[in-house]
Formats: C-alpha cells, structure tokens, sequence
C-alpha cells in the first residue's frame, strides 16, 4: 500500500479532533512547566526583563546592552540563558513522552488524560531527554553551518523519538534507523517539517503583539502554542512510523 502526504494529514487531523482537549491540556500543562522552571533556576530575572525592555524602548543594540551591564547582569543573563535551554529542553521532553505515550495508548480504545500520559511515560523520559539534547545540539551545529544542513540534520532525525519508544532501542540506533528510514521518504517527511519549523518562527514572530500581557502570562501561551504545533507534528510522524513498520 502506497503512503501518500494527503492520508497521513487527514489521519492527523482526525486524531487531534478526537483528542484536541487532551491535547491542548497537555501543551498548556508543558508550558507552565517550562516557564516555572525557567524561572526558577533564574533568579534576578524579572531586574534583567526590565533592563532589556528599555533598551529596546531606547534602541539599544543587543550587544550594546551587554557591555553596558555590570558583571553580575551578564552573569545573571549567562545564568537565564542556560536555565532557558534547559527549561525548553524539560519541556519538550515532557511533551514528546506523553504524546508518545498518547497515541498507542488511544489507539488501544483507552481513554487517557495528560496527566496520566505523561506519568506513564516517566520510565522513558530520562532516555528521551538525552536524545532531544543530541538532536538539539546537531542541528543547532548544522544552522551554525549553514541554515541547508540543519534543516536536512532536522528532517532525516524527525523519527529517531517514535523510534526510541516504540523499538526500544538505543539512542543512537534510533538515530541511524530514523536517517534510513526517511531519506527512502523524504517527500513524506521534509514539507511537515519545513511547516513545523515556518510555524515555530510565526510563533517567535508573534511574540511582539503580547506585550500587553505579563511576561510570564505571554510566555506560558507562547509556549502552549509551540507546543501545539510540535504535537501536532508528533502525531503526523507517528502515523508515519507505524505506516512504515
């Protein structure tokens, strides 16, 4: 049976009609953990937020604001930006734990909430934390490249996650299996992930048109929004994978 684009999106949107609520929770819940412990592991950060608000309010170049800080500012930037990457981190791995969780265990006839689905996925998540920082750092190095190797490194490693979780194998096994298996499908896989990664900066985009909101307010929806769309991607790829297997 041949696998087309137009199947695997309808059977994508069918699935996220059925458990849109679901869905939406588990984004929402990912998210405040996210920002919680973004900030937790920042403190200063709300003296550092009003800082670089005026200094975009004064036209002040990013690297400008930097040498105008005090060592203890850029110490405590330094500080922000590694509790960011590493708050992001924890959060997608939550997601993508429990929405690969999720989808088998609905597609079994079991009906299940996000609180139970990422609990259940609590055994896989320190193996699938190690991936997602690999990954992440991969194509981060492929963008420093130049931009055609980090979105090539993003598409040939989108199944290495279902791999990992379905197969049960190793990090690096899932990672070499997820490259053989979609450069044989790279017209299936390469356009979903050039959409997730347009709609990722749309959402970086709209990031200016919250600023009547809290800042931890318009984080956590920004957040849920990334999120939605990364789940969204999730399922599409999951569908794949079993279509494949």
């Amino acid at each position: 049976m041949s696998i087309t684009a137009g199947s695997l999106y309808r059977d994508t949107g069918n699935f996220l009609r059925h458990q849109l609520v679901t869905i939406v929770l588990m984004s929402l819940l990912t998210s405040f953990i996210t920002v919680l412990i973004g900030h937790a592991l920042t403190p200063g950060a709300d003296q550092l937020s009003m800082l670089t608000d005026g200094s975009r309010g004064s036209g002040t170049s990013l690297l400008e604001m930097v040498q105008n800080m005090s060592p203890d500012q850029q110490r405590i930037l330094l500080r922000a930006s590694a509790a960011g990457t590493f708050a992001s981190l924890v959060g997608n791995t939550l997601l993508l734990g429990g929405m690969l969780t999720l989808i088998p265990m609905v597609s079994a006839g079991q009906r299940v909430s996000a609180l139970r689905a990422i609990g259940t996925s609590a055994a896989s998540l320190p193996r699938l934390l190690l991936l997602v920082f690999i990954m992440t750092l991969v194509v981060q190095l492929g963008f420093m490249v130049l931009v055609v190797p980090g979105v090539l490194l993003a598409v040939v490693l989108a199944l290495a996650p279902i791999v990992l979780s379905a197969e049960k194998v190793g990090i690096f096994a899932s990672m070499r299996l997820s490259m053989r298996l979609v450069w044989g499908h790279l017209k299936l896989v390469a356009p979903a992930v050039a959409l997730w990664l347009l709609a990722k900066i749309v959402v970086l985009l709209l990031a200016s048109s919250l600023t009547v909101l809290p800042a931890n307010v318009a984080s956590v929806v920004l957040n849920a929004l990334s999120n939605l769309i990364s789940a969204i991607m999730i399922i599409y790829l999951y569908r794949l994978y079993m279509l494949l297997r």
